[in-house]
């Protein structure tokens, strides 16, 4: 009998929490077959698909343990809320200086993952984007922390979300050298039309750690982008430095 959508979910989720659950030891996959008791070609399919995402991942012996996505978010929370602590009272800054939505995003596995947002003054802003899934080609987030390498250059075919969507990995990645010489990447238009994104990344010493981004309208950001993006450049400078100066503390 074919699996249904919820069954193969319901198998996958089950998968994962046996792995998971094997407290840092990895499974095999005869373990997992014989506990489990799925027929081993579904089996080796699951799987494969969660090790596609970054869920899991094989060991030298072939045994399953957490996958990439998994580690970071597992071990990254500390360092993650840390980040925003050090982050928001610039966000805050910059947020009042131009009225436009500011937004904080991280690096997970080949995701951005956007951990704090300061909200729009105007009433013509940007939505709330806390937690959302974007494709990070169509975000500024997304390209300053590509042309950092915090992710993983895309290949092959994008995602075209609008007619502006860089769809194809190469043209994509030949941005790469425009955003690190000028400190900042922009997205018009690109995620969808009339929405105008400038980002720069943010460092811990010499490590890019996350980005800064601001988004609003592309009618009130596209005679500014310049000076926008300078005023974004100098918000990260300072939120770098902010956690350079907490480095050294943490250190002492």
């Amino acid at each position: 009998m074919a699996q249904t959508g919820t069954q193969s979910i319901d198998r996958a989720a089950d998968l994962l929490a046996r792995i998971l659950g094997a407290g840092g030891e990895p499974v095999t996959f005869t373990q997992l077959c014989d506990e489990a008791g799925y027929p081993r070609s579904t089996t080796s399919r699951i799987l494969a698909a969660l090790e596609r995402h970054e869920l899991l991942r094989r060991d030298g012996s072939g045994g399953w343990g957490a996958g990439a996505v998994i580690e970071q978010y597992a071990n990254g929370q500390d360092r993650h809320e840390h980040l925003v602590r050090e982050a928001m009272p610039v966000m805050e800054e910059l947020g009042e200086k131009t009225g436009e939505t500011i937004n904080f995003g991280i690096a997970l596995g080949h995701r951005v993952v956007q951990v704090a947002q300061v909200d729009s003054a105007y009433f013509l802003g940007s939505r709330d984007w806390v937690g959302v899934d974007l494709p990070a080609h169509t975000s500024a987030l997304g390209k300053a922390l590509y042309a950092a390498g915090a992710i993983p250059a895309p290949t092959g075919a994008l995602d075209q979300r609008t007619e502006q969507t860089i769809a194809d990995a190469r043209s994509l990645v030949a941005q790469f050298e425009q955003i690190r010489r000028r400190g900042y990447a922009v997205t018009m238009d690109e995620l969808e039309i009339g929405l105008t994104g400038i980002a720069a990344p943010v460092r811990r010493g010499e490590v890019v750690v996350a980005a800064l981004g601001l988004s609003g309208p592309t009618s009130r950001l596209a005679s500014t982008i310049e000076s926008t993006a300078q005023d974004v450049v100098t918000a990260a400078a300072t939120i770098s430095a902010r956690l350079g100066r907490s480095r050294t503390e943490g250190a002492a």
